[in-house]
């Protein structure tokens, strides 16, 4: 299993240094480096890496806000020499937490880590089966059941670790991430906007050019949802735009 990655850090020698560890795992492919967060993003778009290997400080935008730019962000090893960020690091999920100079018997405890995650995806992706527009799901609002054939749901936004679902004149919660949803829809007919909507494909009436090289999208129903600059690129590709 080839995992794939991009260190990004403002320092060429700590770049350096953490690619030569990483030749002791064959596993690991760097696939490109970066030293500032506006270059970061622009290659983990361009190589939709596996993991980032993230410095916190740098100049102009910090790992943190790097992060928050990111519409579905790989997973992430922190590297830096502050230790006063390791809180905030979990919080935003990272798989992991380096001090520079990384120790290589840390870093290894990072990888093992990694490897661990990576194959139980593996198996849970190889578990679910990807949900065509005609299957139904029950949903429950209340006093309130529907069974919900996926073709009639227009609109699924992010609400958290819920997701609200759009269909006829309601838009009931389900325990559902949005995240999760993504991996479960079929791409042919769902498609991930902006971080916080997934559209129907076949609900779209007109595609209109948006601020910043982005597309606003009407549905049939006259709602107009925003794509965002970074997913525009894919929907046109897509779409053959």
């Amino acid at each position: 299993m080839l995992i794939k990655a991009i260190i990004i850090d403002d320092e060429r020698p700590a770049r350096a240094e953490l690619k030569k560890l990483l030749q002791a795992y064959p596993e690991i492919e760097i696939l490109d480096e970066a030293q500032n967060s506006k270059e970061a993003i622009e290659k983990i778009h361009e190589h939709n890496p596996d993991l980032i290997f993230l410095d916190i400080q740098m100049p102009g935008q910090n790992g943190f806000e790097l992060l928050s730019e990111l519409v579905s962000a790989p997973k992430v090893i922190f590297t830096t020499a502050f230790d006063e960020y390791a809180l905030k690091a979990f919080e935003v999920n990272a798989l992991d937490y380096l001090l520079k100079p990384v120790d290589s018997k840390r870093l290894a405890e990072a990888i093992q880590k990694l490897s661990a995650q990576f194959q139980s995806q593996v198996q849970q992706k190889e578990n679910k089966t990807v949900l065509t527009e005609n299957e139904q799901f029950f949903v429950k609002d209340g006093d309130k059941c529907w069974f919900v054939k996926l073709s009639d749901v227009r609109l699924f936004e992010s609400a958290g670790n819920y997701a609200k679902v759009y269909f006829d004149n309601y838009k009931p919660l389900i325990l559902k991430s949005l995240n999760a949803l993504e991996e479960r829809l079929d791409e042919h007919h769902f498609f991930r906007v902006n971080r916080k909507h997934i559209v129907n494909l076949k609900w779209i009436s007109k595609i209109e050019p948006y601020f910043n090289g982005g597309l606003l999208l009407e549905l049939k129903n006259g709602e107009k949802i925003e794509v965002s600059r970074r997913q525009s690129a894919k929907f046109k590709e897509m779409m053959s735009l």
